[in-house]
């Protein structure tokens, strides 16, 4: 008999991709797939079981399916279709807690998987230059998606207590970003025009959504030999980003505002619906976050395909062109430095 591994949040994309990804893995003998809305899109073989797990059944699914794995990926900051953040958040903290009060009973789960995020770290100014796993935030969150994410992790910690013979891995992910991308960030990237806080250039690191389906299926199985996946353990890409190269990247204008204008604005998009500007979202696009990977790469021995960039580049490719496009934008900088002011030499009749 293969393993029965149960997977959260498959009607999001990233949740439906695993699904599928899961399902090629010669080990794994069924994949029980639960959302609380039917995915819109392909899951292969999957057993589909539409399940809110806000609600106690989520313990029926794990005994009347034997499931000796687990794999959370509804841990989110954005609502599904016309979902609230109360719903998110309720499904976050509330369904994180049944869930895990599920595991907890369940004499077959052997290990837990958890989908969380570098936002546990905040984003403040007297922060570090680099967060390890062990570093405690400076200012702990004080809402939105990065305290769900807090209380997430002090849930899954109580429940490592409570039973020490399931291991349990829990991956904080930078900035998830590709082709297929739904995240806060990845709506702001795809403005016409970026509003950046004045004075402001945050260092930013990205993970590429195919590395991150790649690091739930190492997490999900058996050590490979010499490797250890259970812990925490921060995942990105190798380098960082500034915020004003990532526009430049994406063709698209910035516009400096005062941090309170900011906020008006961000509140009034999220208004129109046209993006999520959160409290902690302006806080990152501020002071920004960097996290050490080293033992993704020396405990976990994973080392990403993708690097900061490259997930960038993807990402921006999948996006099309902004009102800038980089290329233009480039030349234009070229030819503005190679002018004599500029370049120390004496003025000639052409340039002046």
């Amino acid at each position: 008999m293969g393993k029965v591994v149960l997977v959260t949040g498959v009607a999001r994309q990233l949740g439906g991709r695993f699904v599928r990804r899961i399902q090629r893995d010669p080990r794994v003998d069924r994949v029980i797939a639960v959302d609380a809305v039917p995915p819109e899109h392909h899951i292969g073989g999957a057993d589909f079981v539409q399940a809110d797990i806000r609600q106690p059944a989520i313990a029926r699914v794990l005994a009347e399916h034997s499931v000796d794995t687990v794999v959370h990926m509804d841990v989110t900051g954005t609502p599904l279709g016309s979902g609230s953040r109360t719903s998110v958040k309720e499904t976050n903290v509330i369904g994180t807690m049944q869930l895990l009060g599920a595991c907890q009973k369940s004499p077959t789960v052997k290990r837990l998987v958890v989908k969380s995020s570098t936002n546990v770290y905040g984003s403040a100014p007297r922060d570090p230059a680099v967060f390890t796993e062990t570093t405690s935030p400076k200012s702990l969150p004080s809402g939105g998606f990065a305290k769900d994410t807090v209380e997430v992790e002090g849930y899954v910690r109580g429940f490592a207590r409570r039973r020490p013979d399931v291991a349990v891995c829990v991956l904080r992910f930078a900035n998830i970003l590709g082709p297929s991308a739904d995240s806060p960030l990845a709506s702001y990237f795809s403005l016409p025009v970026l509003p950046t806080v004045f004075g402001y250039d945050p260092r930013l690191q990205f993970v590429h959504e195919s590395d991150v389906i790649e690091l739930l299926l190492l997490a999900s199985d058996e050590p490979r030999r010499g490797t250890l996946n259970s812990g925490t353990f921060n995942v990105a890409g190798d380098g960082v980003l500034l915020l004003s190269q990532c526009a430049r990247r994406l063709g698209r204008p910035t516009v400096p505002l005062l941090l309170p204008a900011l906020s008006w604005a961000g509140t009034a998009v999220r208004t129109l619906g046209v993006t999520d500007f959160s409290p902690e979202q302006l806080r990152l696009l501020t002071h920004g976050r960097v996290v050490a990977t080293h033992q993704m790469r020396e405990t976990l021995g994973y080392h990403p395909k993708y690097t900061t960039a490259e997930t960038f580049a993807d990402f921006a490719h999948s996006r099309g062109p902004g009102l800038l496009p980089p290329e233009a934008l480039a030349g234009a900088v070229d030819r503005i430095a190679a002018l004599p002011l500029l370049s120390g030499g004496h003025p000639t009749q052409s340039a002046n």
